[in-house]
């Protein structure tokens, strides 16, 4: 067995080309869609991020608003700022870039943001809905992999899935999510013992781990035919990898995600979907 490729390419590019349709039918009614990101510091990697997200939005005919300020910006400046486009109805959507610097309090600036202008999905209240299946705005990396599965098909329904984290951002959102797809679901993590045993019992494998130091996932560790989804990025000598032995683990999977080119690309496209979406309810809340 040879493990088919989920080309997060292909997927995204069938998303953003929606995208672009929902763009064109807001504008037509005279609503401009348009993100607002936030960056504090110079970070090198979290720069590259917030430049990659305003240049694709840019492609889709979103608008944007690119705040950059040094790190060290004031939390009560930061929280202002936040305000201040919560206030301005021609911004829909608002990313503070993650991580923050030490001295501000990230779950006070998230708490901050408007919930229906909350793109990345991470506020209390986009959680809670999301804890009661009723989400308008769900975290992007978590939706895109949902995307991922039902472009290829991939039927959710009573499959044992392992995830191996339990993040804000990918783990615990993930959870919910399949859970309302009816999948039974164990959450791994750094304190999890006997972690092989698990991932052996698994029909699908998520793995968002990111350090090869730790971690990584071999073909030992799956059974013949799982479904593998490798959300990790980290470089060795030079080279861009995941948490998986891709070369080895293909093997023995049946579908599985390349990094690059798997889950990465569909985190974007569906912080543009959310961007879409918030102007949509916007729009539908100016015209009631």
């Amino acid at each position: 067995m040879v493990a088919q490729i989920m080309s997060g390419l292909a997927v995204a590019q069938d998303v953003k080309e929606r995208v672009k349709t929902a763009v064109k039918d807001l504008k037509a009614s005279g609503i401009i869609p348009c993100l607002a990101t936030v960056l504090v510091g110079n970070d090198p990697a979290s720069a590259t991020y917030v430049n990659n997200k305003q240049k694709t939005a840019k492609e889709l005919g979103i608008a944007t608003r690119d705040h950059r300020v040094a790190g060290t910006f004031k939390q009560q400046e930061l929280l202002e700022l936040v305000q201040l486009l919560n206030r301005d109805s021609e911004v829909h959507g608002i990313l503070v870039q993650l991580p923050l610097p030490g001295h501000i309090d990230e779950f006070a600036i998230i708490n901050t943001i408007n919930p229906l202008k909350d793109v990345d999905g991470l506020t209390p209240y986009s959680a809670g809905m999301l804890q009661n299946g009723m989400a308008l705005l769900k975290p992007c990396t978590p939706l895109g992999i949902m995307e991922l599965f039902d472009y290829y098909k991939i039927a959710l329904e009573g499959k044992h899935v392992v995830i191996i984290n339990r993040s804000n951002l990918v783990g615990k959102p993930l959870l919910l999510m399949l859970l309302e797809r009816n999948a039974t679901v164990t959450v791994c993590h750094s304190r999890t013992k006997g972690i092989a045993a698990y991932l052996r019992q698994a029909d699908i494998v998520i793995s968002a781990v990111g350090n090869r130091d730790r971690f990584t996932l071999t073909a030992d560790m799956i059974k013949e035919g799982a479904i593998i989804i490798d959300v990790a990025t980290s470089r060795i000598n030079g080279k861009l990898v995941g948490d998986v032995d891709f070369e080895a683990v293909k093997l023995k999977a049946s579908w599985i995600t390349p990094v690059p080119g798997g889950v990465g690309p569909m985190t974007i496209a569906m912080l543009m979907k959310n961007t879409v979406s918030a102007a949509s309810v916007s729009s539908r809340r100016t015209s009631a």
